[in-house]
């Protein structure tokens, strides 16, 4: 681009004519702009008319490369000064109100107080200023909260102090956090494990106890381990033991339900699941009860070897689960609330499960299909309350008997 500001205009315009389908591009933006200057100047253009001042424009914008809008807007700069500069850019920077030794007199009481929260540490440097009159922290003093975490999050508080926390557990979202409510249904259970003790080191059976909230029908199956190997078989035939549909699984927070295996059973069985609430005890309170008033009554504490299971299991499904909701009457909850507000829980009434559950509105309407309240009754009369607690205990002496000896023993 040397030269090209000498030309005439005449040859300027024979130029453009010739040049008509060819395209030029300046090298950068300071030649373009040095040498748009000295055409202009070389030209007098503020001198020229109408005419040469269109044919020297469309002369710079075919030797630059520029839009006919950038050019209009050189020489504009150009008027004034006779000069084609390029503005400078300039990037704003926000004044720094808190320096490098700031930043490490923060990471300083990080260090000292192990890296409390930031209110905490914000009253600490106050308290620096104020109560022991050390100058350096006034600056820090008046930092906002916000401003403080961005700060720990700087190159110089990084260099000054690295902070490793311990990696934090991950909830689970798996179950609603809530207690059911049945609204008088049956068919929401609340579901819990007992464990038949250990022995050297060794695992005794697991009892899987299940109660319905609202009739206390109760079943109860047996596995070795708490696996899903056997979890999973022992859920599903758990729940085809009850004759209603089931509609809501309550658990506490136990790693044995709260996982992704059984969530995917309820999810395919469209049940629902909760699980119990931090700080209410009595979330599953029901079952708990049951633990220990049916299963720790019957089956003790001792040691029961994981052998042992599909005895257990065989016993249950034979004659105690029959006995417990057949022929076993337990207390009906009333709740009674004084003038006070104050609530307390009487059992003004005892009835077996078999009895609450066909006493209830429409009851036919909640059991599964295939199961009515004539089998069921046929069950319940076949023999006495007491005949059946004899046939239930002499079952369970055999177990007893039969257990397999343990490993202390062997």
């Amino acid at each position: 681009m040397q030269g090209g500001e000498k030309l005439s205009l005449e040859q300027i315009q024979a130029m453009l004519k010739a040049t008509v389908e060819v395209r030029f591009a300046g090298h950068c933006r300071t030649e373009k702009y040095v040498w748009i200057e000295a055409t202009l100047n070389e030209h007098g253009y503020r001198k020229q008319d109408r005419k040469g001042k269109g044919t020297l424009r469309e002369y710079i914008q075919k030797m630059t490369g520029l839009s006919k809008a950038q050019v209009t807007r050189l020489i504009a700069k150009h008027a004034p000064s006779g000069e084609v500069r390029g503005k400078e850019y300039r990037r704003h920077i926000f004044p720094r109100t808190y320096s490098r030794g700031d930043i490490e007199l923060l990471a300083g009481v990080d260090e000292a107080h192990d890296t409390l929260n930031g209110s905490a540490t914000k009253k600490v440097m106050k308290r620096e200023v104020n109560e022991y009159g050390k100058v350096e922290y006034e600056n820090l003093s008046g930092i906002s909260v916000a401003h403080l975490y961005r700060l720990r999050q700087s190159k110089p508080y990084r260099q000054k102090r690295v902070n490793i926390t311990k990696t934090k557990a991950t909830a689970i979202a798996i179950g609603q956090r809530r207690c059911p409510e049945p609204n008088g249904r049956p068919g929401y259970l609340r579901v819990d494990t007992v464990h038949q003790g250990d022995q050297e080191g060794v695992k005794g059976v697991y009892h899987i106890n299940a109660v319905d909230q609202v009739t206390q029908w109760e079943v109860i199956v047996c596995v070795p381990r708490i696996s899903e190997e056997y979890v999973k078989p022992a859920l599903i035939e758990l729940l085809k033991q009850f004759p209603f549909q089931i509609h809501g699984f309550h658990s506490d927070n136990g790693s044995e339900f709260i996982n992704r295996m059984v969530g995917d059973l309820l999810e395919k069985l469209l049940i629902e699941q909760t699980k119990s609430r931090p700080r209410r005890s009595n979330d599953n309170g029901l079952v708990e009860s049951k633990n220990g008033a049916v299963i720790r009554k019957h089956m003790g504490y001792t040691y029961i070897a994981a052998e042992n299971a599909p005895k257990v299991e065989r016993f249950y499904q034979t004659h105690f689960n029959n006995y417990v909701n057949f022929h076993r009457p337990c207390g009906q909850a009333k709740i009674v609330t004084d003038r006070k507000g104050k609530q307390k829980r009487t059992y003004p009434s005892y009835a077996t499960p078999w009895e609450v559950l066909s006493q209830l509105p429409e009851a036919s309407n909640y059991l599964k299909e295939g199961v009515t309240l004539n089998s069921l009754e046929v069950i319940a009369k076949a023999m006495s309350d007491t005949d059946a607690g004899r046939k239930m205990q002499e079952a369970k002496r055999k177990l007893f008997l039969g257990f397999l000896p343990t490993r202390r023993a062997a």
